[in-house]
């Protein structure tokens, strides 16, 4: 174990320093029970102090107890258990609005697990990328690289999104980016100044809504109606309009051909940007995917961002953006400025599992398997008269409105989340968010079944109190 020890000539016994700077790494956490300390005679001599020195240290702490002598194999620290020192509270306090900014509470996980945002684990071809990731592993030169991303990624996404998803893109209009989130981030931190009016869909991803107040940005909440977000709406004032187009979160709905080209009309008029995000748009049972609003502009008003979270695994930390030619090169500079650049190897490696069909193979097996939990949960929703299913046809989650009255109790086993905690207007929209990516088929008619027991009509009224 290399030990680091600050000694200061003429600040008191060099022992003392010694013992008590080994004593606070051992109360601090930082040596742990059981690890090795550097021989007496080896310590001394990176010291530069004498042997006899260091060992009247080790000796006070064996005394003490927070060493343990073992004959034959050196000095240790004590295997009786030290409770680690709290860090100090402090006086910094983080600027507005951090201090306010809260993320709900994360849903643990359950047996019969409805949570929203996972795919299922189970169908990636982990053999597969493993291999892909270790040939690039193989083949690394180590060295710092284009923050865009790698290249035959941006050139094997800008093919991919071309033909699946109809968006105009060259491999140098794509920047690879950690997830979807740093995508918005950075798109907030080129476009975003304090004060900025961000209009965002209600009920909406609450991740973007808190990452542009993060930001300094006024956020405006949208509603959203059967047809996509109301741009009437929309606040004059606002600047930038994130909107989940193809596959509305959380409600599912995609949005019409006629307000598609509605709100691009209002951000030409406005000189406003549309942030589109492609959310969950991979999946689909169903009608063909309309045209993305990235496709539909003409004036360079929309930013576009994907991710394969959602398609491949979330802890891969894969996604991207498209934006038009006069932002590009702020957005690289923000890139090189956050982090500098993802990691090589697994976009190298997501670049061959695209040129090689595999993500196109992955996606036709995913969908199927999808498509089987889709149809057995909205058969259920369509049975159950205390729920009002809202139409999807696409991704990996189903919502439900509850009927007036009608409550929700936690079931034992049960995971699933309330369409509330997607809304911000202070106006709260009773519902359930039910994903299917986390809980398999043969799991889903008792998951449905211990839904159904949690929810709770409003009780009757009983008979008129008796008069006196």
């Amino acid at each position: 174990m290399d030990v680091h020890i600050t000694l200061h000539e003429g600040s008191g016994n060099l022992a003392a320093q010694v013992y008590r700077q080994l004593m606070d790494a051992i109360l601090d956490g930082r040596l742990r029970s059981g690890e090795r300390l550097p021989p007496t005679r080896e310590l001394a001599r990176r010291l530069d102090i004498s042997r006899n020195t260091v060992a009247l240290a080790y000796d006070r702490l064996v005394a003490d107890g927070f060493l343990e002598g073992r004959a034959g194999a050196g000095t240790f620290v004590s295997a009786a258990p030290v409770r680690g020192r709290a860090a100090p509270k402090g006086v910094i306090r983080p600027r507005a609005p951090w201090a306010d900014l809260s993320p709900p509470a994360q849903i643990p996980a359950a047996p019969y697990d409805f949570r929203v945002g996972m795919p299922d684990p189970r169908l990636f071809p982990m053999q597969t990328w493993r291999r892909l990731v270790a040939r690039e592993l193989r083949a690394g030169t180590g060295g710092y690289a284009d923050p865009a991303g790698h290249p035959a990624l941006r050139e094997a996404i800008s093919r991919h999104i071309g033909l699946s998803r109809s968006v105009h893109a060259g491999p140098g209009d794509v920047l690879i980016t950690n997830g979807a989130q740093q995508a918005l981030d950075l798109i907030g931190r080129v476009l975003i100044e304090p004060g900025t009016c961000v209009a965002v869909e209600e009920p909406g991803y609450w991740p973007a809504r808190l990452l542009f107040r993060s930001l300094g940005a006024r956020v405006a909440a949208v509603p959203v109606d059967a047809e996509g977000i109301d741009v009437a709406a929309i606040p004059g004032a606002a600047r930038i309009v994130y909107v989940t187009p193809s596959h509305q979160f959380p409600l599912g709905t995609p949005m019409s051909p006629a307000r598609r080209a509605a709100l691009l009309a209002w951000a030409e008029r406005r000189r406003a940007v549309l942030i589109e995000d492609d959310y969950d748009s991979e999946f689909r049972f169903g009608e063909r995917p309309l045209a993305p609003l990235q496709s539909l502009d003409r004036a360079g008003r929309v930013v576009y961002v994907g991710s394969f979270s959602k398609t491949l695994l979330p802890m891969l930390r894969l996604g991207f953006l498209v934006a038009p030619a006069s932002l590009a090169p702020a957005l690289r500079t923000a890139r090189q400025l956050s982090d500098w650049h993802g990691e090589l190897p697994t976009q190298a490696a997501l670049a061959r599992f695209i040129d090689e069909g595999l993500l196109a193979r992955h996606i036709r097996k995913a969908t199927r398997e999808y498509a089987a939990r889709h149809a057995l949960i909205a058969e259920a929703l369509a049975a159950e008269e205390r729920l009002r299913p809202v139409p999807s046809s696409a991704g990996l989650h189903l919502c439900a409105r509850l009927a007036p009255g009608v409550s929700v109790e936690p079931a034992p086993g049960l995971a699933v989340e309330r369409l509330e905690a997607y809304c911000a207007d202070g106006v709260p929209q009773p519902g359930l968010v039910l994903g299917y990516g986390g809980i398999t088929t043969d799991l889903l008619p008792e998951g449905l079944r211990r839904l159904r027991r949690s929810l709770r009509m409003p009780a009757a009224p009983g008979p008129p109190a008796a008069v006196t």
